[in-house]
Formats: structure tokens, C-alpha cells, sequence
């Protein structure tokens, strides 16, 4: 299992997809073999999901550097260093430890994982070497018209995510929308090599934090808490038309801080958020927050008013992961995205139906007032216990051994060290 987001990592929700698919595939005849990034790559780091590694887990850590922190001068490196990502220096160290690994385990399938897209590269390499069949995990398109913006490093995305859907045994994507670009864009390929595995929630995480959550107060007297958990893009994510529909209503005198409070949580980009919270002088609705442990922000969702979703119109075949740990929250979202996009239709087929633009600012005040008016009144529409069930990490696990399965090779058991199976 090639991942570069696994703990001691902090502050991406990707990191609970291969933390809990590691966790949990065991319970499926299948030993993980994780290999992933030196924790020295990392901006962010801590001990708080250590714990959730499973015991069955062997997990290798090879040597990768962040090419901004570690080999810039000044704040500045020849682009060439950071082809495809950052940590491009990771495939030095990932490459050799893979095939130590290879030889040591006789694993059955090679397993790796986006969005770092140096862990396609070492996925590729090893699949070459090895013969070993290749799960892609893509989970969102890797490309688009204008993405990544900077032209050289699309088409070096462009080629590696031909040479991941041309040699992979399965390509895997999180969303239906995400299947259709592919299979639109590569019309030559099969689509039976593309298989859809939602992200999800972890039932066990929603307990423990439990246990720290009082239960939600009334709001009465109080302003209506909103908070956004997690990183904003200033592209896929940009919160500029919510700023100015707050602005406009507060200067109507609709929403006041005595009335709404939005929390933005963990943002990543807080430089770019404080000047355009001052700049629209909403300061005192719409706060930064740092981040905290995933179990406290689990808690954090769990007593909230209100929870937001922002997802731009460009992200239309993309769900954010955060949005299945909200739902299971089971309180009030509100949705500011596409209409049409994946994000909208995952939510109405959950029953949630307080989705508004995030495009433009007269639909952001429609969608807001409604939103408030709803949930003030005890109201809004909350998540179906049949849609929480369904997207449960267990069973999102049990999508992945079946595909495991499916393209097993035969290996002898003898050979392979823990269970009768390994990844």
C-alpha cells in the first residue's frame, strides 16, 4: 500500500482512507504492507492516530524530503525539483524499499494512492518490476483543462495519469462523475478497469469523540454556530462570493454576529482568508481556527449548529471526504456548490436538500436565510440512517478486498509472511 498520507501525518482527511482500509482489511484475509513517507516530510505531525495502525501492519517509512522546506534557498528551487509534486525525492527512497519489500513479503497486489502524484510513479516503477498487478487508487481526476495551472506540470500529469490507466489492473475513483471523465478520456480502455470506492466515515472515531461532545445547546441567546472543517482551496474551495453575500447581509442587517458565526477550521491557507475577512469587514461573523486532533474536530462536528460544505463548480466530479464524516455528524449542512455536480447528488440522496451556490452571491443569501431559518426552527433536513449505514469505512473496506481479490495473482501461502494474503 503505497501512501504518502498516513499518520503521524496530520491535517488531511485523505489520510483516513488508507489509515482505515489498513485497519480493517485484515478482517478480510489480507496483511497490509504500508509504504509510505519518511514523517520528516511532513509539515504537520502527531501522534494522535498512531494508536489506530493496526498490529498486523507492517509499515515502512523511506526517505522523502518536502522540496520547499528542505532543498530551497530563500524560499525558492528550480522547478524541476518539484516534478510532479513536492515530494518527487520520495521515489529515491519508495522505489529501492518497495522491492526489499516485494522480496521479503511476496506481496500479492501493489496498491497506491492519490493525490500525491509521486506515489503513481512508485506504484508504476514497481508494478514494472515486479509484475505484481496494480490497484490505482485515483480517487479524482488527476487533470483537467486548466489544472494543474502551471502548463509543464499538467503535461507531466497528463503522462503519468495515461501510463497509471494503461498499465494499472483497476483504477479506482471515488465518485461516478470521476468514472465518466475517465472513460471519456480514455475511450480506448475498458470500463470494466474502473471501480468506484467512496470515502466514508469510521464508526469507532465518531465513539471515541462522542465521548468528549456534550450534547448541542439550544441557540437561543446565542449565535448559530457554522463550522467548515478542513483545508479551503483558494481555487476549488474559494470562499470570496460567501465573504461578499455576508458582507451584503450584514450590512441589511439579516445576519448579524449576534445571529451567525462561522468557524472556519484547519484551513491550510489563512494568509490568503485574513486579508479578505478584513477586507469585506465580516470579522466579527467569520473566525480562523487552527487545527486540532482529528477526534476533537470528529467532536467538534458532532456539536455543531451547522456544518458547511464548499466545493466549486471546476470540482463538479468531486466529493469532499470531509462531506461522509458530516453526514454521519447528522447535523445540519449547508452546501454551497454546483447544483449538478456529484457533491449536490450524494447529499439529496441522503436527504439533504440546503444546497446553494458558491459562485455567486445573491444564491449564497437565498441559500444561507433558508438554511438558517430551517435549522433555527429545528428543521433542516438531516442525513437517512440508510445512507449514514452505507457509507461506513468497514464496508468501503470490503469493496477493496473484493477487488483485491479480483486481481490476486497466485502466490504460495508458505510464502507469504502473516496471513494468507498480503498487499
Amino acid at each position: 500500500m503505497i501512501a504518502y498520507h498516513y499518520p503521524p501525518m496530520r491535517g488531511s482527511s485523505g489520510i483516513q482512507r488508507t489509515l482505515k482500509f489498513s485497519q480493517y482489511l485484515p478482517q478480510h484475509g489480507w496483511q497490509p504492507l504500508v509504504l509510505s513517507a519518511s514523517p520528516r516530510a511532513y509539515a504537520n505531525s502527531g501522534n494522535d492516530q498512531l494508536a489506530e495502525i493496526p498490529k498486523e501492519a507492517i509499515v515502512h517509512r523511506a526517505f522523502a524530503l518536502d522540496t520547499s522546506r528542505h532543498l530551497s534557498v530563500r524560499g525558492r528551487y528550480v522547478g524541476w525539483m518539484a516534478l510532479p509534486d513536492r515530494w518527487v525525492s520520495w521515489c529515491l527512497g519508495a522505489i529501492p524499499a518497495g522491492l526489499r519489500l516485494v522480496r521479503k513479503y511476496k506481496p500479492q497486489v501493489i496498491w497506491s494512492t492519490y493525490p500525491i502524484a509521486s506515489a503513481k510513479l512508485i506504484g508504476l516503477a514497481l508494478h514494472k518490476l515486479t509484475g505484481l498487478p496494480w490497484i490505482a487508487d485515483l480517487r479524482d481526476p488527476m487533470t483537467d483543462v486548466d489544472y494543474p495551472a502551471d502548463p509543464v506540470t499538467r503535461r507531466f500529469y497528463r503522462w503519468i495519469e495515461e501510463k497509471t490507466v494503461r498499465n494499472c489492473a483497476l483504477a479506482v475513483c471515488t465518485t461516478p462523475g470521476a468514472i465518466v471523465t475517465y472513460t471519456k478520456r480514455f475511450p480506448d480502455i475498458p470500463a470494466s478497469r474502473f471501480a468506484l470506492i467512496e470515502n466514508g466515515y469510521d464508526e469507532e472515531n465518531f465513539a471515541n469523540a462522542a465521548a468528549l461532545q456534550k450534547p448541542p445547546t439550544p441557540v437561543a441567546g446565542r449565535p448559530f454556530t457554522l463550522i467548515h472543517s478542513g483545508i479551503i482551496y483558494p481555487s476549488e474551495r474559494d470562499p470570496v462570493p460567501l465573504f461578499e453575500a455576508l458582507a451584503s447581509l450584514k450590512e441589511g442587517g439579516t445576519v448579524t454576529a449576534a445571529r451567525l458565526r462561522i468557524v472556519l477550521r484547519a484551513t491550510a491557507h489563512d494568509s490568503y482568508l485574513i486579508p479578505l475577512i478584513e477586507k469585506y469587514g465580516i470579522g466579527d461573523i467569520v473566525s480562523l481556527a487552527p487545527h486540532i486532533a482529528y477526534r476533537d474536530a470528529l467532536a467538534e462536528m458532532l456539536g455543531a449548529d451547522g456544518l458547511l460544505v464548499l466545493q466549486a463548480t471546476n470540482c463538479n466530479h468531486q466529493i469532499p471526504a470531509k462531506l461522509y464524516e458530516y453526514l454521519r455528524a447528522r447535523r445540519p449542512v449547508l452546501a454551497l456548490t454546483d447544483a449538478i455536480g456529484d457533491t449536490a447528488a450524494a447529499l439529496r440522496h441522503a436527504g439533504i436538500d440546503t444546497i446553494g451556490p458558491l459562485d455567486d452571491k445573491a444564491g449564497i443569501q437565498e441559500a444561507l436565510l433558508r438554511f438558517l431559518e430551517l435549522a433555527e426552527a429545528g428543521r433542516a433536513p438531516l442525513a437517512s440512517d440508510e445512507a449514514v449505514a452505507a457509507n461506513s469505512r468497514r464496508a468501503r473496506t470490503a469493496e477493496l478486498a473484493r477487488l483485491l481479490q479480483q486481481v490476486s495473482v497466485s502466490v504460495p501461502s508458505a510464502q507469504v509472511k502473516g496471513t494468507s494474503e498480503a498487499c
